[in-house]
């Protein structure tokens, strides 16, 4: 049965001069229809208003979060957001974006389909990451796109162990690793020389990051898989970052723990965007 939507909240990039004209056009849209719109204190700067919300509470209770900007915004949001299968209208605002697929001369068209409840929804799922420091767990998070330990600014290569389901992968000697999920495999892994995986399949990627070894190479593993990263760097000389938003430093011994979750983000699509048409427009395949 289709939902109404009754209240939307609404996440912006910051310094966009798009932004500060489409901001307001979309707020009085809404209102004509009767919705209420919950904003970041950001978003209400662009629509001249004191009338905001911190952050964390502007999904609750919300039917719809229109996000403006590129993939890192939808990736801060989506840290909001957590575990609330709340549905998310990525708009992309000129910048490079494989999340952020509704272009800006599609918004008004796209979320009257979305009030008909005739819009497409790609549910990609989330990672659990938990850092466990001498046998407890000392912080927990949870990933779009991956989970990353890296070197330090001023540290040398890192030696990083990698099991997979207790079973031993390689003692990495390297910049760093990354752990992946399949909507991740479009962001730092395919930087870093990672495949290219489809969104649907049920697996996660370890990358290196310019390994010592050249033979050393991308591993691609089930879903189900429980990965194991075992940190031999010394203290604060390797960084465990989380989608490239947030994270932490890193002691000697430290394990970074990843596994799938039952959670998902539910991202609307435009209707005839397929996967393989963002590659091409993106990465600009056949293009002579």
């Amino acid at each position: 049965m289709q939902q109404e939507i009754r209240a939307v909240g609404i996440y912006t990039k910051p310094g966009s001069t798009v932004a500060s004209e489409l901001v307001p056009r979309l707020l009085a849209w809404l209102q004509e229809r009767g919705i209420q719109a919950r904003m970041d204190e950001l978003t209400a700067r662009y629509a001249g208003s004191d009338d905001y919300l911190p952050r964390e509470d502007v999904p609750e209770g919300c039917d719809l979060v229109i996000v403006l900007g590129g993939d890192g915004t939808l990736l801060s949001a989506a840290r909001y957001i957590g575990r609330r299968e709340v549905p998310v209208f990525p708009v992309n605002l000129g910048s490079l974006g494989f999340l952020t697929a509704i272009k800006i001369d599609e918004v008004f068209p796209e979320l009257e389909r979305a009030l008909l409840g005739q819009h497409r929804i790609a549910k990609r799922r989330l990672m659990s990451i938990d850092l466990e420091r001498r046998q407890s767990t000392v912080a927990s998070y949870e990933a779009l796109n991956d989970a990353v330990v890296t070197k330090a600014s001023i540290a040398r290569m890192i030696e990083i162990e990698a099991f997979v389901d207790g079973n031993l992968v390689c003692n990495y000697k390297a910049d760093g690793l990354i752990v992946s999920t399949p909507t991740g495999s479009t962001a730092y892994s395919l930087s870093a020389g990672g495949p290219i995986v489809y969104p649907s399949v049920a697996a996660f990627c370890i990358t290196p990051i310019c390994p010592h070894m050249l033979n050393n190479r991308p591993v691609i593993v089930p879903e189900s898989s429980l990965i194991r990263l075992v940190c031999h760097a010394p203290d604060d000389e390797a960084y465990l970052t989380i989608d490239g938003q947030v994270g932490e430093p890193l002691r000697q011994g430290d394990e970074v723990v990843c596994r799938t979750t039952a959670f998902a983000l539910h991202l609307i699509r435009p209707p005839r965007m397929l996967f393989f048409d963002v590659l091409r427009e993106k990465l600009k395949w056949g293009e002579r």
